[in-house]
């Protein structure tokens, strides 16, 4: 059975909206992604409330389980540190409404699931994203990219475990971001259970 995740880049001049469905296997398919822009001639109040309006359109068109959102990191410029917070707040707010879980992803964490690699640039994001969701181009604007690979990091990391009657996923089928974070998970795993025994 397949988790549907909704991800969120926030930005109030662009917000990329990305959701996607994914199985135990880690496959992943595109279900929508949406860029919602604003002019910033727009009063403040006036554009959160179209990013606003448009995010709770796309939570009960497509009733994601769970809502996955960039965290906020402090940059050079403070209006687009400001915007950033700000769309991120109506986010959480409309999934709180909707009793939806959220979680927050640094771009760190999104660049190793989705890569493999921590320190990816974002044109080695945009291009695995296109081939986790086995797209023939490249989603754009980068907003649009961000916010599927938000998702996909999500649902990666989050995804209930594969039952044990279901068939074994073929490790040849895996794409590199997904052999990476399964050979991550198995290390975890590994390393966890001497702590648990010296207990």
């Amino acid at each position: 059975m397949s988790v549907r995740v909704l991800g969120i880049d926030p930005g109030l001049t662009r917000c990329g909206v990305g959701i996607v469905d994914v199985r135990p296997d880690r496959t992943a398919t595109l279900v929508e992604v949406v860029v919602v822009r604003t002019p910033p001639t727009m009063p403040l109040e006036q554009r959160l409330l179209a990013v606003g309006d448009e995010l709770e359109r796309l939570f009960d068109a497509h009733r994601p389980a769970a809502v996955a959102i960039e965290r906020v990191f402090a940059q050079q410029n403070l209006n687009t540190v400001m915007g950033v917070a700000q769309v991120s707040g109506v986010a959480l707010h409309a999934a709180a409404k909707r009793g939806l879980p959220v979680a927050l992803h640094t771009p760190s964490e999104v660049k190793a699931a989705v890569t493999g690699y921590g320190s990816a640039d974002k044109r080695q994001v945009q291009a695995m994203v296109a081939r986790i969701l086995g797209l023939a181009e490249v989603p754009k604007p980068a907003d649009a990219a961000d916010a599927l690979a938000i998702a996909i990091c999500h649902a990666w990391r989050g995804a209930p475990a594969a039952p044990a009657s279901a068939p074994a996923v073929d490790a040849r089928s895996l794409t590199p971001a997904q052999a990476a974070w399964r050979a991550a998970e198995r290390s975890t795993r590994a390393s966890a259970v001497p702590r648990r025994l010296a207990k």
